[in-house]
């Protein structure tokens, strides 16, 4: 495929795609956004169509920090679910507070819809952390601006590509015994 044909290909692609592809171009990252047949809303069905391990998934869960109503935008692995406590504690002042983010403030804030939030190229620069648990794997696949599309890469990719600290985010999971 020709650059002219790279180019023509993007321009038919949806908006926030776009954005992402050109973001991830202009940061030398060597996988551009692909498209999947069906819409990949959850990290269930990202790792299914893309034939993956759920954990190998990095979702974004957006919060609203109440004391500024700024994003605050969580890539967490697709098996492990964010502890909300631990968020509010490394990105909230004592006393303030994370809260839901709907999906008005989701589009308002990052420029993308629920189920296609990539980790870079957001309207507004939103408080980034990245979960640690996502180390775990040598690749990983993210939203990349619309629920149909995503893009591979590495865990300290996703370090380089948003500059954003890896924390503890996550439940403790418990493994019961039988």
């Amino acid at each position: 495929m020709s650059g002219a044909d790279i180019e023509a290909t993007e321009a038919s692609q949806p908006e926030g795609v776009q954005r992402v592809a050109a973001a991830l171009r202009a940061l030398s990252h060597p996988h551009a956004p692909v498209l999947l047949d069906d819409a990949a809303r959850t990290a269930q069905q990202a790792a299914d169509a893309l034939g993956v391990a759920v954990g190998q998934i990095a979702k974004s869960i957006i919060f609203r920090r109440k004391s500024d109503d700024r994003a605050v935008l969580v890539i967490t692995s697709g098996d492990r679910r964010v502890d909300e406590a631990k968020v509010q504690a490394l990105v909230c002042a004592s006393g303030s507070r994370l809260g839901r983010a709907d999906a008005d403030f989701v589009k308002s804030h990052t420029g993308f819809s629920i189920g296609g939030v990539a980790p870079l190229a957001h309207a507004v620069a939103p408080v980034t952390l990245i979960d640690r648990e996502l180390f775990r794997f040598a690749e990983i696949w993210a939203a990349a601006g619309h629920p149909h599309a995503v893009f591979k890469l590495r865990p300290e990719d996703l370090v380089r590509l948003t500059g954003a600290p890896v924390a503890d985010v996550v439940e403790v999971m418990v493994v019961s015994s039988p």
